[in-house]
């Protein structure tokens, strides 16, 4: 069965992910079954998806619940489940609109779009650049990629989308250069830079570039893609760093499992989009939004507790541990950079029952944020002997 699927995955499906040799057939809390009976303790929540793992009940229950009711009706009516979830990220966050789409990227789009808007309809067409932070990863779209700061991922898909520039996180006087220019109409950043080894952000520069936005009235777009929805102990990475952003684009665990992605306007940008302007045949699909909803409700200050207690301890577990160099990360957001290399450790790890991801050179975990603290402690200790070599 495993080899059949396997031969028919490489006949079928374009060969854009290099996939480990794991067919997922269950999945139980944090745990994944595969179609020979092993089980997996799985510390990557589908990149950062499964906020609540597999099969949660009250996450299943909504989902089955409004598929059964209606599953689509395109953004021409309304539905409950749209409507709710705009309204309690808007409580939660203090943005004051909400627009859907299915992915991070989409997310991102919608961004950019709206910073560009309003920068061109109060300066002028030529105040249009988004700055972004070299080391960065915004998505996959030749718009998303362009605004990514990592030259490799644009080398096979030139001319990207004009209107973007890369700096170094800190250097705020590239920033001001690029902002004497006249054409600087957005930054966008993310608090904990995933894709590009874990690494966050600097307080004092988050809280100096935020005020340099303000003073020269420069959107300031938080990418909450991979960091949001309780990953980093707060229901969102920069109320960690004491800040409001503009805009702020989420997705991933906010679904919990289904696409979803959203963009959440601030005071500046709220009526900046007319009819027309923008839209999204599946964004704020019922379904989708139905499982947010049970997600985004349960994110509550006890589960964020949860998460920073668990992170406390996989940090104080690894930090120093032979073959590891390094922890960095924030909540249940971590890299780990290992002696040995680690696609090694990563494949290691599989080999025993554990499944890791990577981000550049480190090891990367994301687990549920709730995972089973007996889980944890099973995969983090499975996990510091392979860094060991034992």
């Amino acid at each position: 069965m495993k080899a059949d699927i396997i031969k028919t995955d490489k006949k079928y499906i374009a060969g854009t992910y290099n996939r480990f040799p794991v067919v997922a057939v269950s999945g139980k809390g944090s745990v994944i079954t595969d179609e020979n009976g092993k089980k997996y303790i799985d510390m990557g929540s589908g990149i950062g998806v499964t906020s609540f793992g597999f099969s949660d009940k009250k996450w299943l229950e909504a989902v089955c619940g409004q598929a059964a009711a209606i599953q689509h009706t395109s953004n021409l009516y309304y539905t409950g489940p749209c409507a709710t979830l705009a309204k309690i990220l808007c409580r939660r966050t203090g943005m004051k609109k909400v627009f859907f789409a299915n992915s991070g990227a989409e997310a991102n789009e919608c961004a950019i779009k709206a910073a560009r808007k309003y920068a061109s309809t109060k300066y002028g067409e030529n105040r249009y650049v988004i700055a972004t932070l070299n080391n960065s990863f915004h998505g996959r779209t030749l718009t998303t990629l362009a605004a990514t700061g990592q030259e490799h991922y644009h080398e096979l898909y030139r001319p990207l989308t004009p209107g973007f520039s890369s700096f170094d996180a800190g250097d705020m006087k590239a920033l001001e250069k690029l902002n004497s220019t006249g054409t600087l109409a957005a930054v966008m950043i993310e608090c904990i830079q995933g894709e590009g080894g874990v690494v966050p952000l600097d307080p004092d520069f988050v809280k100096e570039l935020y005020a340099f936005c303000q003073a020269n009235d420069v959107i300031l777009i938080v990418d909450e893609v991979q960091t949001g929805n309780g990953r980093t102990g707060e229901l969102y990475a920069y109320m960690n760093y004491g800040i409001t952003p503009d805009i702020i684009s989420t997705a991933k665990g906010l679904g919990g499992g289904l696409p979803i992605g959203a963009a959440l306007l601030g005071e500046k940008c709220e009526n900046v989009f007319s009819f027309g302007d923008h839209g999204s045949t599946f964004g704020g699909n019922p379904v989708a939004c139905a499982g947010a909803v049970s997600i985004i409700k349960r994110i509550d200050r006890k589960l964020l507790d949860g998460v920073k207690r668990r992170s406390e301890y996989i940090f104080s577990s690894l930090s120093g541990a032979p073959g590891v160099e390094g922890v960095s990360g924030m909540g249940l957001m971590i890299g780990i950079k290992t002696s040995r290399p680690a696609a090694e450790v990563v494949k290691e790890c599989i080999s025993r029952g554990v499944l890791c991801l990577t981000a550049k050179d480190r090891v990367r975990l994301l687990p549920a944020l709730n995972i089973n603290e007996k889980t944890l402690k099973k995969a983090v200790g499975i996990i510091k002997k392979v860094c060991a070599g034992e």
